[in-house]
């Protein structure tokens, strides 16, 4: 009786584990970093570091991301953030910047089939802007793409020109697709409404909540996205309110990838 006993015991956990790692789930967070630098005016990657961890995502969008440039003690903030959490970094520039680069970043706990950078519409007089992509195939065997990007500061006009072109160059994927980033624009506003065109939005529409500025968050300026919208399902949202890693909250969904 003992034997089958043991025999029992051992075999459920094993099932057990691998009826979890067939799921579909994916945790996707939104970062505006600040160049690493905190609310409180010092550099300090162990902060950002930290929120991510806690957070345990799988992929991760990170913008205001610096590469070897002055303000940032010439440091890769991707692969440093990326030592830090033991997940995979990317780095793409959207302009040049302070004796460096200036653009987006992914971490991914996934390695990458492909990546692309993507240079977007800008206005002139404004920051150039850039959607950086990575393709990546889950523990289940889907293959899907995380894009991240971070439109312009001033003006919807420049972010329309944007909205367009993320619409027009991720529409085509041929894989499943999430967009992450910090869009600058509120719900309703023009370019939130060209993406939602294409893309399925995951705040509450009738409820959004604010994600900054992180000491008192006002307005709904970071946003995940994702395409085809019936490929995916909402599991879990959540603001990240730290005062102190950015002035922006992140952004943390949790999905669920359905059939076809």
């Amino acid at each position: 009786m003992s034997i089958v006993l043991v025999c029992i015991l051992a075999y459920v956990p094993v099932h057990a584990q691998t009826k979890v790692e067939n799921k579909k789930i994916v945790k996707v967070l939104s970062f505006n970093i600040l160049g690493g630098r905190t609310t409180k005016g010092d550099f300090n990657l162990d902060v950002l570091a930290k929120l991510i961890n806690d957070a345990d995502p799988d992929f991760v969008a990170m913008q205001e991301v610096d590469y070897k440039v002055n303000r940032s003690k010439k440091y890769d903030l991707a692969t440093e953030l990326g030592w830090r959490t033991k997940m995979a970094p990317l780095f793409a520039r959207a302009m040049y910047y302070d004796g460096g680069e200036y653009g987006e970043g992914i971490l991914s706990k996934l390695s990458f089939l492909s990546t692309r950078n993507v240079a977007l519409p800008y206005i002139s007089g404004q920051e150039p802007r850039a959607a950086i992509e990575i393709v990546a195939e889950l523990p289940s065997k889907d293959t899907i793409a995380f894009v991240g990007t971070h439109f312009a500061h001033e003006g919807n006009a420049g972010r329309e020109l944007q909205a367009k072109k993320i619409n027009e160059v991720f529409s085509k994927n041929k894989y499943p697709t999430i967009l992450a980033g910090d869009l600058n624009a509120t719900p309703g506003s023009g370019p939130i409404s060209i993406l939602e065109e294409v893309w399925e939005a995951t705040y509450d529409k009738e409820n959004p909540e604010p994600t900054h500025p992180s000491d008192g968050p006002r307005v709904k300026i970071d946003y995940i996205m994702f395409y085809p919208k019936d490929r995916w399902k909402i599991i879990k949202r959540e603001v990240i309110k730290d005062t102190i890693a950015s002035d922006h909250c992140a952004y943390l969904v949790t999905l669920e990838l359905l059939s076809e």
